[in-house]
């Protein structure tokens, strides 16, 4: 019998060692138990009997994995996947001189503004025309920004949403798509985390839940994070690089291989022995999985990230063959990858952190972005299709909020457009999402998601939904969450 197998033998040891550790060192804790009942303080009922998730989907799942990505600083709607040719018509009159009812004066402007520093409503009157082209795309005939062309060779595939909106008009919302919650409000596990803690792992040499590019800062990390969910269910930054892909995750040259097994299973048994002391202690039986975890994904991960595997055609697919869109190619590719190991969640920034932000120079800007994520999303979806995970895997492609419909003046400026939060797109594919189709609209103008509009969270629940999972039966004792936090699953972009 190995070390890692158990017996009822064992098991007896184990109560015993645990039974002389209370006695040897827990006389502090049964003299405090007697004064506090000579006190009078007695124990409280037992809570009624709680158990975290079992591992196991809820119902019939349609999904076994999620590729996140996002695409930090807030792209454009209305350049992107929501055109409006009322923009052109309208372009430089204020919204009160248009025949549409004016946005800034809609009851849904204050129901869904929670803003940390107000926005002056008048610098937003000004209406900024379309800096580029649209088309129908497909049999379906969806329109499409003609600075995405690949993608909308993909629109027979794809579920789009167009009446998401946020509350949060400054960058906060980075979090609040991900967490569900404003700046202002405590923090929260994000999609990620609640996804894994609800899902046992469908490969134990990789983690559940892992992040390709993104922040680096403590506060924007929060887009990952699992908070009270525990250090198990965060993610874990991956760089799509074999030879150093984890932060200390390879031996070091100086140290052979066998001796880092005894090393680590050195470490393994003073853990066990910290466990027998503290057999309920969350922090040690999470520190032994880290510690097992960490050795097997010393060859796991570099293999799983090994791109040049990949036939040269695949890598042309994503883009790999090109400067301009590598980078994007690289971590959409390393994402296929990941799943189809077993990977639950993994969350991709195929572009720099907050680089769509384009407050000034939105057609250079814009125009400079989507030329380097546009063939890379879409060879992830054509590549997943001919792969046969089309039907296992979900793809939810999103960013923090839109951009103005007016052009922005604040700072002076003639070629840009603000934060919005008021009503912009996301779209799905794959697992259970139907396929050429357009769900919810915003206005004439795109400024407000059209009731019933989606909150951010209505994505998490249509993640989780796809998955097998009830997000409201995920409750942790002592945390209550909000109705809002919950959500309500699309299911207009449902199969």
């Amino acid at each position: 019998m190995n070390d890692h197998e158990t017996c009822d033998c064992h098991a007896t040891q184990h109560a015993r060692r645990t039974f002389l550790s209370d006695v040897g060192m827990g006389f502090t804790g049964l003299a405090l138990g007697s004064m506090l009942m000579q006190d009078g303080v007695t124990r409280a009922a037992e809570p009624e009997a709680w158990s975290p998730p079992t591992g196991q989907p809820m119902f019939a799942p349609k999904a076994k994995s999620v590729i996140w990505i996002f695409l930090s600083g807030g792209y454009s709607q209305l350049e992107t996947f929501d055109p409006k040719p009322a923009l052109n018509k309208y372009a430089g009159k204020t919204f009160k001189e248009t025949p549409f009812a004016n946005p800034l004066e809609s009851p849904l402007h204050d129901k869904r503004s929670r803003a940390v520093i107000e926005q002056v409503r008048d610098k937003y009157s000004k209406i900024f025309p379309l800096q580029v082209g649209w088309k129908k795309h497909g049999e379906s005939g969806i329109e499409i920004s003609d600075w995405l062309p690949h993608i909308g060779s993909c629109a027979d595939d794809i579920s789009f949403v167009r009446n998401m909106w946020t509350t949060d008009n400054d960058h906060a919302a980075e979090n609040q798509i991900h967490t569900g919650r404003h700046k202002l409000d405590e923090i929260q596990p994000s999609i990620g985390a609640w996804a894994t803690y609800g899902l046992g792992s469908l490969n134990d040499n990789l983690p559940q839940f892992l992040v390709l590019g993104g922040p680096t800062r403590a506060d924007t990390r929060m887009s990952f994070g699992s908070y009270y969910l525990g250090q198990k269910h965060a993610g874990i930054p991956l760089a799509v690089d074999p030879k150093n892909s984890l932060a200390y995750g390879r031996r070091s040259a100086d140290i052979l291989p066998e001796e880092q097994r005894r090393e680590f299973e050195l470490a393994r048994k003073l853990n066990l022995l910290a466990a027998v002391e503290y057999p309920e202690d969350d922090a040690v039986r999470a520190r032994i999985r880290s510690y097992e975890l960490a050795f097997r994904m010393q060859t796991a991960v570099p293999e799983a990230v090994n791109l040049a595997s990949e036939t040269q055609e695949v890598q042309q697919l994503y883009g790999l063959d090109n400067g301009n869109t590598k980078v994007a190619g690289e971590r959409l590719l390393a994402a296929r990858r990941l799943v189809e190991r077993g990977v639950r969640f993994v969350q991709v920034y195929p572009s720099p952190y907050g680089v769509w932000d384009s407050h000034r120079a939105l057609k250079k800007n814009h125009a400079a972005q989507t030329s380097k994520i546009d063939k890379p999303v879409a060879g992830l979806i054509k590549d997943l299709k001919r792969r046969g995970l089309f039907d296992d895997v979900l793809v939810a492609f999103c960013t923090e909020f839109g951009r103005t419909p007016a052009v922005e003046e604040r700072s002076g400026g003639t070629d840009g457009r603000d934060h919005h939060p008021h009503g912009f797109t996301v779209f799905f594919a794959g697992a259970g999402v139907k396929r050429g189709h357009v769900h919810g609209a915003t206005d004439e103008l795109g400024f407000h998601a059209i009731e019933p509009g989606h909150y951010v969270t209505d994505m998490h629940a249509t993640v989780l939904h796809l998955m097998g999972i009830d997000g409201r039966k995920l409750e942790v004792p002592g945390r209550k969450r909000l109705e809002i936090d919950h959500g309500m699953p699309i299911t207009g972009v449902m199969t």
